[in-house]
């Protein structure tokens, strides 16, 4: 459990560190493309990956909770949901998260923080309303492993990361507006007008990639420390294939957060099930493998 830990505290800084590299390389570039000297460029790079690294450090999950439409709720709104998420704290020696309602028919539920001391987690409605107890406990169980695992960290911030990438697209995209040599008009502009569409073009994979490199392992361990908290892993099992069972997609269901849920939100309109494509490029891992994990413990 540690040695997990240490491991994601450890990718998350590694994924940090590489990115800035990225952002101060592509930002100093692009402004030495817009007419800036190399010195004032590659600052300004720096300068912009500092402030966006810090801010997202701070605010990605705010920024991911508003994104997915949760709306905080308090223990008179949601007495019963807050009473399971405290017991089950307490029995795992740890701070007690905010709660968040998505208004969403689609059953489902994630967790997102910078530590189990400014965590949160997010269920749907659907799921509130289409779980029994003890199989809400078997979710809500699995998120708390995601918070105590650091897990929560790693996966939000590769969400604002994967943002990054769109926004420094974006940013190679608009140089050309900002230069004020034609010279550099007429050669500079179109080679990054060029590596900005490319790169445009390719977020979606670099963004499936980086979340692939955070690992589906997680999900198996999270499975499996929430069904040790709750001694009844039979209670997830039939928690995921509730949810399995739904094949509707989440409202605002998209690439960048899709990872951070405890199944796929597009339902099984994204791609087939069973595809080689599905297998090779999900974040989650099969539900009937996870569930046959489950039920092979002997809790």
């Amino acid at each position: 459990m540690y040695s997990d830990i240490t491991s994601n505290k450890r990718k998350t800084w590694v994924l940090v560190t590489l990115f800035s590299f990225f952002t101060i390389l592509i930002v100093g570039i692009s402004g030495m493309s817009a007419g800036m000297e190399p010195v004032p460029a590659l600052i300004l790079g720096a300068s912009f990956s500092i402030v966006y690294s810090t801010v997202a450090f701070f605010v990605a999950d705010k920024t991911v909770l508003f994104t997915e439409g949760a709306s905080k709720v308090t223990k008179n709104e949601a007495p019963e949901i807050y009473r399971i998420v405290e017991n089950l704290t307490i029995v795992n020696g740890m701070p007690m998260p905010a709660i968040y309602i998505i208004n969403d028919n689609a059953p489902n539920a994630f967790a997102t923080g910078r530590d189990p001391e400014h965590a949160s987690i997010a269920m749907t409605t659907g799921l509130l309303r289409r779980l029994e107890k003890v199989e809400l406990e078997g979710v809500i169980a699995h998120e708390l492993s995601h918070i105590k695992n650091y897990d929560i960290r790693l996966m939000t911030i590769v969400v604002v990361l994967v943002g990054l990438v769109a926004l420094i697209g974006n940013i190679m995209l608009r140089a050309r507006f900002i230069g004020e040599s034609r010279d550099r008009n007429n050669q500079a502009t179109i080679i990054f007008l060029v590596a900005g569409l490319i790169l445009a073009i390719l977020s979606p994979i670099i963004a499936q990639i980086i979340q692939l490199a955070v690992s589906r392992t997680r999900e198996y361990l999270a499975d499996a420390s929430g069904a040790l908290l709750t001694r009844h892993p039979e209670g997830l099992a039939s928690a995921l294939i509730k949810i399995s069972d739904y094949k509707e997609p989440m409202q605002k269901a998209n690439n960048a957060t899709a990872h951070l849920y405890i199944a796929n939100p597009f339902g099984a309109t994204k791609h087939s099930a069973g595809s080689w494509y599905s297998k090779m490029f999900s974040t989650h891992p099969p539900i009937a493998e996870r569930i046959a994990r489950l039920r092979k413990m002997g809790v």
